[in-house]
């Protein structure tokens, strides 16, 4: 075979169809769109519109409450850390920070306050972590390995306290 007589597969190519060519070929003068009307031209955008009814998302009630002003962290589980360590992305002789986390590539996004410690997973090392949060259960599991947890107090916090 030579490069002159690849082809594709039969059927895998789709003809476009000809609008425009005369009564004959079936997609001739008005090319399928009816007459006239706002659909009939061109830079058409209806997505949503009902012909002047109110439209379905604002008859729908809202739900809910989303604050702007919340603090997302960023979750990280026991067994990534620990996963981490055997692959030699973190030094288990060096505190575990939030910076050490995001030069290891297990933490990531512009917009989180900081790092929450879960407990999925197993830890086999003892680790010196310093994170703005953990649950009861990620604590006694690094105290468990040996380690120790060392928990950030929060802006509003170190305000309070002054």
């Amino acid at each position: 075979m030579n490069l002159n007589e690849l082809r594709d597969n039969e059927g895998s190519r789709y003809r476009k169809k000809r609008l425009g060519r005369g009564i004959g070929s079936g997609k001739g003068k008005t090319s399928g769109k009816g007459h006239k009307g706002q659909k009939a031209r061109e830079g058409v955008s209806l997505n949503g519109f009902e012909g002047g009814q109110l439209p379905l998302y604002r008859r729908m009630p809202k739900r809910g409450f989303v604050n702007i002003f919340r603090k997302e962290y960023a979750p990280i589980n026991l067994g990534a850390l620990d996963k981490a360590v055997a692959e030699g992305k973190l030094d288990k002789s060096v505190a575990v920070t939030e910076e050490v986390l995001r030069n290891a590539g297990l933490v990531n996004g512009s917009k989180v306050v900081g790092v929450r410690l879960l407990a999925k997973g197993e830890l086999s090392h003892a680790l010196t972590i310093e994170v703005a949060g953990a649950s009861a259960a990620a604590v006694a599991a690094v105290e468990k390995a040996g380690g120790s947890i060392k928990l950030l107090a929060s802006k509003k916090e170190e305000q309070a306290a002054a």
